[in-house]
């Protein structure tokens, strides 16, 4: 059963709207898609961070360090790459699907970019540079449980505290956390696969892959060392509509022929101006900022008179200064194997539908 609200894709199906092919990638992103001068020279560096994340990860292993499991199915969603590989509309489509089954799920993350450092609880209306901009969203959109803190595990146990039926725990990123227990792992990639399949910093991968991971969900072809077995294709793409503030729709058509502000705090914000484009939306200007920029020093610095538009993901902070702003939602495809494979794992896990 897929998630309310997306559609598998189809090997017949014509090109889907707003899912242009992205640009070549910039910055660190293009270094680390070759194995050029600049990479060789980082290479040492990333053997010295090889031997410490295999250190940690043995020292779970033999249980000097402990690894604490919540008490509720865990399935974390993340990915092995640096930069932006998608995974937060997955959890919301993971948390949808899991609501469509009559399940209780709850959410925990970090909260990467808040300006506070407390374990607390994300309500749709909770102000996104004290939560994260992510965990934002997803409350927004899923109007589940969702707790953010500094080690993932205090966060779920504060879920529990506060929702003891919750019946399934979806961490947004953390792959890497191996503090808190899992039981199920997805790991997605982005077009870019594993780049050059180096390390930090002389490729994108923050540990080495091929790894065990439960499922593995891909944008583009299928990385190297995956089990095809548990690999599924996603697609994305840009929703027919941008939403205003107040949640009222605009065709994106209604958008057409008009010049346009395009601001995106992003980890690959190109992809999404490309995106616009493959809409025959009209850029008269884009501004690329750091993923989870803030907005509070934000200014609309080119002509006012272009409207704004941006990602769903950046109007959780930048409508409290910018109400006016356009946010154009991302729509996933997911193979609907996946969420047939995902709701076996959760039968055996004991995890009953309602």
């Amino acid at each position: 059963m897929a998630a309310p609200g997306l559609q598998p894709p189809s090997p017949s199906a014509p090109a889907l709207r707003g899912a242009a092919l992205p640009p070549p990638a910039s910055g660190l992103q293009k270094i680390w898609q070759t194995r050029g001068p600049l990479v060789w020279v980082l290479w040492p560096v990333s053997q010295v961070y090889r031997t410490l994340v295999g250190m940690r990860r043995g020292l779970y292993r033999i249980g000097m360090l402990k690894a604490e499991h919540p008490g509720r199915p865990v399935i974390v969603v993340g990915n092995v790459i640096a930069g932006g590989a998608g995974k937060t509309p997955v959890v919301i489509a993971v948390v949808q699907h899991l609501q469509g089954l009559g399940l209780r799920p709850g959410v925990v993350s970090r909260g990467y970019g808040r300006s506070t450092t407390d374990c607390r609880e994300v309500t749709p209306d909770s102000p996104a540079h004290e939560v994260g901009d992510e965990p934002a969203l997803i409350a927004r959109n899923c109007r589940v449980p969702v707790f953010v803190a500094p080690r993932r595990i205090t966060a779920a146990r504060a879920l529990r505290a506060a929702y003891p039926d919750t019946d399934v725990i979806v961490c947004d990123d953390g792959l890497q956390h191996l503090a808190l227990a899992r039981d199920l792992e997805v790991c997605i990639f982005n077009e870019q696969g594993v780049g050059n399949g180096f390390l930090l910093p002389a490729g994108p991968l923050r540990e080495p892959w091929p790894r065990a991971v439960d499922f593995v969900l891909h944008a583009g072809t299928l990385p190297p060392g995956s089990d095809p077995a548990h690999a599924y294709g996603l697609q994305r793409r840009l929703a027919p509509y941008a939403l205003r503030a107040d949640g009222t729709r605009v065709p994106l058509s209604d958008l057409q022929g008009q010049p346009l502000h395009a601001v995106a705090a992003v980890a690959r914000p190109e992809v999404f101006f490309a995106m616009l484009q493959a809409e025959a939306l009209q850029l008269a200007h884009t501004e690329a900022l750091p993923d989870h920029y803030d907005f509070d020093s934000w200014t609309h610095s080119s002509d006012k008179r272009y409207p704004l538009i941006c990602t769903e993901k950046d109007a959780v902070k930048l409508w409290q200064h910018h109400p006016d702003a356009l946010a154009v939602p991302l729509q996933l495809h997911i193979d609907p194997a996946f969420f047939a494979a995902l709701d076996a794992r959760l039968l055996a896990l004991g995890v009953q539908r309602h």
